[in-house]
């Protein structure tokens, strides 16, 4: 398991690295009266966090990495799907809001 760990803590710094530079951009289009919305993710996404930026959503991750570490090992594989759908899905955005913008 800490592998595992170690792979999630490496892509969680990838993923607040990307969402940084994403709300600077963010910051960027607001300022320019655009990128009018509510909230990047929907609530049936898997978040309980609702902001129009990504590192919000990058704290959650992190929190959620962070009780998985002090659960027992069936509870941590259980708590590891619902982590790891929420990693790609931010991962999978972040690529997307860089590709457009």
């Amino acid at each position: 398991m800490q592998a595992v760990h170690q792979q999630l803590q490496d892509t969680i710094q990838t993923l607040y690295r990307k969402a940084v530079d994403a709300d600077n951009k963010l910051d960027a289009l607001q300022q320019a009266q655009q990128g009018k919305f509510v909230a990047i993710f929907t609530a049936d996404s898997g978040f309980r966090t609702e902001s129009k930026r990504f590192t919000p959503y990058v704290q959650e991750v992190t929190e959620d990495w962070q009780a998985l570490k002090e659960q027992d090992e069936e509870a941590m594989k259980a708590a590891l799907v619902p982590l790891v759908e929420k990693i790609q899905l931010m991962l999978k955005t972040l690529d997307q809001f860089k590709q457009t913008v």
